[in-house]
């Protein structure tokens, strides 16, 4: 208890500073999910990306990123185990953030899109193994986090390989795309609609006091997908018959083609937006949970609870990190994830975001521990796959998986290392 009182001030600075850089390492990497797929698709330009994800990713951080957060991540340390010696947990999330973030660093620069809940479960596991015991983790937990890296890419790649193959054959295959594309594309922008609002609600609105049951968020999500509907059809109507007399004068046959791409474009935009907002209050958690733990346990003198309250500021802090992680560095991962795997266009691009969209919300609804970034790359893996073998990068494919491989032990070595160093230095 005299640590913590002692140094009370030093380790709340220093959990602040660990806090924003592994909410940079958020924004640098993880924010290719809510954004890969429209660049890639040329829906959209990287700098509108940047400007849609600022702004989507601070507000779903900032507005639905959670009052209260579970501090022991995810129920894998028995907190009975720390009253003796608090100040243990604080070495070890202190130890947690900065390893994650390190991690998160590393894998940006590459451009490997790795999972940040991995990254920060891995640093937690390590620091917990090596400093409490090995009886201290839960291993069941963590057994059902590793068994996401299966299930989440199969799941949504399975989606996203059925989604493209219904687009390419209701329109594309069709002898009139552009009538098919009237025909079927307000049904799918129904989809966009219900999914997307499915995990907003779901995942993203519990803490503004929106606390809406299942049923309820079925509800409005039908309700929100017909508006969607509603709104696309007359936006489609408009921008396909000017600029399909356009295009059809200067290229030809090929011109139904360009038209329904562009509607899928206008969905795309609508897609960037909405995830981010879902991305930013979802995954903001990983930087500023392990740091609400540190504050609490500093401000209690000591005192272990389970759940702690979130100060407002401590959100604003991670989201600003997003922010600025998404603006340094964002653009390499984005890449990989929009143009590396494979080529998108709008209607892969959409086919793959709605798959990976459907797998967080059939997720959230069965409890089942899942991973964003493996989700996204899943469903990015489905459309390729949906056109061939040959679609795929398969050198890049392979050095993703392996970036997914290492990104557990590599969280918890780095955790225990810096776990020990903090135990020396405050003793």
């Amino acid at each position: 208890m005299s640590i913590i009182a002692q140094y009370g001030d030093v380790l709340v600075i220093l959990a602040c500073v660990f806090g924003f850089f592994m909410a940079w390492g958020v924004g640098a990497n993880d924010v290719a999910n809510a954004m890969g797929t429209s660049v890639g698709s040329k829906a959209i330009t990287i700098k509108q990306a940047i400007l849609i994800a600022v702004v989507f990713e601070f507000l779903g951080a900032w507005l639905a990123g959670g009052e209260v957060t579970e501090t022991i991540r995810k129920g894998i340390i028995d907190p009975s185990l720390l009253v003796e010696n608090p100040q243990y947990l604080v070495y070890g999330m202190l130890a947690s953030l900065l390893s994650a973030g390190i991690w998160l660093m590393i894998a940006s620069m590459k451009g490997w899109p790795v999972s940040t809940t991995h990254s920060i479960v891995g640093a937690i596991v390590g620091f917990a193994a090596a400093g409490l015991g090995v009886d201290a983790v839960q291993w069941d937990k963590v057994g059902q986090i590793a068994a996401s890296w299966l299930v989440s890419p199969l799941l949504a790649g399975s989606i996203a390989f059925v989604l493209f193959k219904s687009v390419q054959t209701l329109i594309f295959d069709n002898e009139d795309p552009f009538a098919a594309a009237k025909r079927y594309v307000p049904m799918y922008m129904f989809l966009v609609g219900f999914i997307i609002a499915m995990v907003t609600l779901v995942k993203g609105l519990k803490h503004v006091g929106l606390n809406l049951n299942f049923e309820s968020s079925l509800l409005l999500s039908i309700m929100i997908g017909a508006i969607v509907m509603g709104i696309g059809v007359l936006m489609e109507r408009k921008v396909a018959r000017s600029r399909l007399k356009e295009k059809n004068r200067a290229t030809g046959d090929d011109f139904d083609f360009s038209g329904v791409e562009k509607i899928f474009g206008l969905l795309m935009m609508f897609t960037a937006c909405a995830m981010a907002f879902a991305h930013g209050s979802n995954d903001v958690a990983n930087a500023v949970g392990p740091l609400a733990a540190i504050i609490s346990v500093v401000d209690s003198a000591g005192q272990i609870d389970a759940k702690a309250s979130m100060p407002w500021w401590v959100l604003v802090l991670g989201g600003g990190g997003i922010v600025f992680g998404l603006v340094t560095y964002g653009r390499r991962v984005i890449a990989t994830v929009g143009s590396g795997i494979t080529e998108l266009t709008p209607s892969r691009g959409f086919a793959a975001t709605l798959a990976a969209a459907s797998t967080v919300v059939l997720a959230s609804g069965t409890g089942l521990p899942i991973s964003t970034t493996h989700t996204l790359v899943g469903a990015v893996l489905g459309v390729g796959l949906a056109r061939g073998m040959a679609a795929l990068n398969l050198r890049v494919i392979g050095t993703i998986v392996m970036s997914w491989l290492i990104t557990l032990p590599a969280g918890a070595i780095l955790s225990i290392l810096f776990f020990f160093m903090f135990k020396g230095m405050f003793g």
